[in-house]
């Protein structure tokens, strides 16, 4: 049975037969540790003469996002990284300077630490990215883990972080921009109460739904609560929602249209394969990545992986799957040229490709511990997913 939160980001399949069984993962920051791979090309241009400088940011109990932002608020550095790691993990990723700067060979803070590996003439791009290795330890197992094997077929779907995990509003955030409703997005931002959320989480929802007392409010909100608290503080001074869309942070604003596309690229895979539509092999006209992440047209290499488009203004209309996407866009409500945001051009996507099946390398499962690399943009939580087929995943630490 699928559960309620993958139908609610667009996971509507599984593509394994093992049966569900008990386990948790994330029980405590320890169980869970991703590292970045880097290409050894990238490494090796690493020297300590100057540059723009790279370092390791390990962290536990913090998002990238807020190690970072607390970096540059106590020492003035301007970090950028390759790609964000929630706080639910222990984490090693690659950050470096924008500009060229002599900077510290070390930063800490209570939840994180970053070390200077040294300096490279250009920055450092997802390019350079290889994935991310994992090593999860499943808790509580009542039972063994099935036979999982490297020989599995998984869809590559975004995971349920994409889309705020226990409250799970990113991609409604961003259908409410896509569409032009900046109150409703609002709504989401700040009122929304989610049933997988802490009741005290709830509770503040209801507070500031409200609005009895802003400044209260805005006082009796945790630290973590940063985007709302950015943002009452917004309207308390301009009741324009439009405005208040505007002020949040470019990034975030963007990753709520892509949290969008996201959900939509979900809907896609899984309606093709209850369609039955081949989703692990390319076929004569498919679009595909090759081994270099080159985009083009089949060619019979057995090296290219299939790609589906994801929806933006200039949607890519010449493959199998336009019917389907047609079929969502239409439930939706939308078209393509929609993605084009005449209020935030800057957030607008024009569209692109992923691939429709995870690439995963070096498995290895050994009781309650599983081991893995996958490709950059994949999450390990899907390959979970299929392993353990929770009934309740976000209480067993999805």
């Amino acid at each position: 049975m699928i559960p309620q939160i993958d139908k609610e980001i667009g996971i509507s399949v599984y593509t394994t037969n093992f049966s569900s069984i008990s386990g948790k993962i994330k029980q405590n920051e320890n169980d869970f540790l991703v590292r970045e791979v880097l290409s050894e090309k990238s490494i090796d241009s690493f020297d300590n003469l100057e540059g723009h400088a790279v370092y390791l940011l390990k962290k536990s109990g913090i998002d990238t996002n807020h190690a970072l932002i607390d970096i540059e608020k106590r020492y003035g550095l301007v970090l950028k990284s390759l790609g964000l790691k929630d706080a639910h993990a222990q984490t090693e990723q690659y950050v470096y300077t924008y500009k060229k700067t002599n900077s510290l060979e070390e930063y800490s803070g209570k939840k994180y630490s970053a070390q200077r590996l040294g300096f490279v003439q250009k920055p450092i791009s997802k390019k350079d990215m290889l994935g991310n290795s994992f090593e999860i330890q499943i808790s509580d197992l009542t039972e063994s883990l099935p036979s999982f094997t490297n020989d599995e077929k998984i869809l590559n779907f975004f995971g349920y972080q994409r889309f705020g995990s226990k409250r799970p509003i990113t991609h409604l955030v961003g259908k409410s921009i896509v569409k032009g409703d900046y109150e409703e997005a609002l709504e989401y931002l700040l009122n929304f109460s989610s049933k997988y959320d802490s009741e005290k989480n709830n509770e503040l929802r209801k507070l500031i739904s409200e609005r009895k007392s802003e400044s209260e409010v805005i006082e009796s909100l945790p630290y973590s609560m940063d985007i709302e608290r950015n943002l009452l503080k917004q309207l308390s001074n301009d009741s324009n929602p439009k405005n208040a869309i505007r002020s949040i942070p470019l990034a975030l604003r963007r990753f709520y249209i892509q949290a969008y596309q996201s959900f939509l690229f979900n809907k896609t895979l899984s309606l093709a394969y209850e369609f039955e539509e081949e989703l692990f092999l390319p076929i004569d006209d498919d679009v595909c990545f090759d081994k270099n992440s080159i985009l083009g047209k089949f060619q019979n290499d057995s090296t290219q992986k299939l790609a589906i488009p994801l929806v933006g203004h200039s949607y890519y209309k010449k493959s199998r799957f336009d019917y389907y996407i047609k079929k969502i866009l239409d439930e939706e409500l939308l078209i393509p040229k929609d993605f084009f945001i005449k209020d935030f051009q800057e957030i607008s996507v024009d569209g692109g490709f992923r691939n429709t099946s995870i690439n995963y390398l070096n498995f290895e499962m050994d009781e309650n511990m599983i081991k893995f690399q996958l490709s950059r943009g994949s999450y390990a939580t899907i390959v979970l997913r299929e392993i353990l087929k929770p009934l309740n995943p976000l209480d067993c630490g999805f």
